[in-house]
């Protein structure tokens, strides 16, 4: 008899978890029995004042669609670049942040070569590590979710290949400091700063591309241009490396839809930045309002979502409690996140929502 279909599959992937992405509203509101609109979907981390409204403009009387994208992505690198502050020739678009870090990997990474992760982060790093053969290092972070360079720096050897950083990061919320940064850029490792929430602290890493070539930093228009649907993020780094993961990339990986989007937000920059800015008045506003419950803790964030600690308590509980309730939260398996809940700021009726859920949650009602 043949042998199971398994026996020809890579055998690192065979049990490889998948990443545990959100639900869709609408798999959501069918869940609870609710329309969609009833919904508060504070666990993606998306921008709920959607996308500008050029890009409806420019979708609905784009005539191309019957046509492959640029491969070498010329009009869409040099936007980006210019937005950026950087040469065209220093950027490479990707299908959403998310493949250019697994391009990044399937440039540098051999099987058996070493990641550092610095936990609790974005656990796309480790998910792409182990889908590329790699092994997995974690450096924890301490008890403020500061990085220890120090440590990083003992775990770096021969077979280190990257070190991942998310900075401000997912889902602490905070800031590493420039020298943080640039102590990790010095153990010669390759560098990959993660600035997905750039647009909500200012703080960036990018000038340094210029001086460190093992430096890459990775951004989205996921987050402060509203287009998590469309998937759209882009990477600035040394150009010999742009043209790397340029011809290792799949020719077509940004869709035509995702580029006029892309264009269209990129010239209405001064009324996305301003959604930005209420979000970020958003978030001091429900950080309050969180912290004003009893025993709960709140992180400072320079991002747009909030972890919230609920001691004593299971963050999957509550979380299931909020959803009863229509209001829909993030949890995390990481077991120091084990009584954390992490929320994305949306508009101000769904930060009065979530307060009220909440509190009728740890109020037992």
């Amino acid at each position: 008899m043949p042998k199971p279909i398994e026996h020809l599959m890579r055998p690192h992937l065979l049990d490889l978890q998948p990443y545990e992405g959100v639900d869709p509203p609408e798999v959501l509101a069918q869940r609870l029995g609710l329309p969609p609109e009833r919904l508060v979907k504070l666990d993606g981390n998306e921008n709920l004042f959607g996308p500008s409204p050029r890009v409806a403009e420019a979708l609905g009387s784009f005539e191309g669609y019957n046509i492959y994208p640029d491969p070498l992505q010329r009009r869409l690198r040099t936007a980006l670049a210019c937005y950026a502050g950087v040469d065209p020739d220093q950027v490479v678009a990707g299908a959403g942040s998310d493949e250019l870090i697994d391009l990044v990997l399937r440039l540098f990474l051999s099987p058996g070569e070493k990641v550092i992760d610095l936990s609790p982060t974005f656990g796309m790093y480790a998910f792409c590590t182990r889908v590329n053969g790699g092994v997995l290092v974690d450096v924890p972070r301490d008890e403020r979710w500061e990085i220890d360079s120090m440590a990083v720096r003992k775990a770096v050897d021969e077979h280190t290949k990257v070190v991942f950083v998310a900075n401000p990061n997912n889902p602490t919320g905070n800031l590493a400091p420039l020298e943080t940064i640039l102590a990790l850029v010095q153990t010669g490792s390759v560098v990959v700063v993660d600035e997905t929430y750039h647009e909500f602290c200012g703080f960036t890493v990018v000038p340094w591309v210029h001086e460190h070539e093992n430096l890459i930093v990775l951004r989205t228009l996921s987050k402060w241009a509203g287009l998590a649907g469309l998937r759209l993020g882009y990477g600035i780094m040394n150009p010999r490396i742009v043209q790397r993961l340029l011809a290792i990339k799949a020719p077509y990986n940004v869709s035509v839809a995702a580029e006029q989007a892309a264009l269209a937000s990129l010239e209405d920059t001064d009324n996305l930045l301003q959604r930005v800015r209420l979000l970020v008045e958003e978030r001091e506003r429900m950080a309050q309002a969180l912290r004003s419950l009893p025993g709960v803790v709140v992180y400072p964030s320079k991002t747009n979502f909030l972890l919230v600690r609920l001691p004593g308590r299971s963050g999957s509980a509550v979380a299931s409690a909020l959803a009863q309730r229509g209001v829909f939260v993030r949890t995390f398996s990481h077991p120091r996140l084990a009584d954390c809940i992490r929320v994305s700021v949306g508009l101000p009726w769904h930060t009065d929502t979530l307060v009220s859920a909440l509190r009728s949650v740890l109020g037992g009602q």
